[in-house]
């Protein structure tokens, strides 16, 4: 067992979606894996492996910010010997063409974190995803037909700006949706050599001003998950 996940050698899975809420874990391991077992209960921070359509997945949560994001899969790389993984988490679209519900991918992340002082990079290191998992999850919703967008996301630190306008300059640069976890997961697996994707559900509108409740937030992000799952099967 590691430091946060007391899965033993051989109990997680070499493929693990990562959401940042743990009630999504359970939520995915009872509804969409097949002989799910719980590995991890440490924290609460619930981790679970089961096989989909055959094939063996992992769901472990990641807790909200890049710190702990940070702190799973650096685990799960090192310590459990993990090769993909996918964060499916909840974001704010700065685009009306982006709306509510819609799965975004992030091909970059760019951040406002200071992150990536921990691999002594250099200032203009760009965080991206895995371009093998990218052509995957684009040939799993071929099949699907998700509303689906791809571009740079950008991962925050803080959730509640006290600048209403803080997003603009964002937008302008054509960065689609903010989250908080995804360019830790890059960095991570990219200093380790190991492949990572981020999808994210919109449950929050820049733009429109609408939001998702709890309880959307928890469970309503279906599309996201099929699409993830399809992704790592192939």
């Amino acid at each position: 067992m590691s430091t946060h996940i007391s899965a033993a050698a051989g109990q997680i899975a070499e493929s693990v979606l990562m959401p940042g809420d743990p009630m999504r874990v359970k939520h995915i391991a009872e509804n969409y894996l097949d002989n799910a077992v719980c590995y991890n209960e440490v924290r609460g921070m619930f981790g679970y492996t089961g096989t989909y359509k055959g094939v063996p997945v992992s769901v472990q949560g990641s807790g909200m910010g890049m710190p702990s994001m940070g702190i799973y899969s650096w685990e799960l790389i090192t310590e459990y010997g993990v090769q993909n993984l996918i964060r499916i988490g909840t974001a704010g679209s700065f685009h009306e063409s982006i709306r509510m519900g819609d799965v975004v991918m992030g091909t970059a992340a760019s951040t406002d974190s200071n992150y990536i002082h921990a691999f002594d990079a250099p200032a203009g290191y760009s965080p991206s995803a895995d371009f093998s998992l990218i052509k995957k999850a684009l040939a799993a919703n071929e099949d699907l037909g998700i509303s689906l967008a791809a571009g740079n996301i950008v991962s925050c630190d803080v959730f509640y700006e006290t600048d209403p306008k803080w997003w603009h300059a964002w937008a302008k640069m054509g960065v689609l949706a903010v989250e908080m976890e995804a360019a830790a997961l890059y960095m991570n697996a990219a200093y380790n050599q190991v492949s990572a994707l981020a999808m994210v559900t919109i449950t929050d509108h820049f733009v429109t001003g609408e939001h998702a409740t709890a309880a959307q937030r928890e469970k309503q992000n279906d599309d996201m998950i099929r699409l993830a799952l399809e992704t790592v099967i192939r």
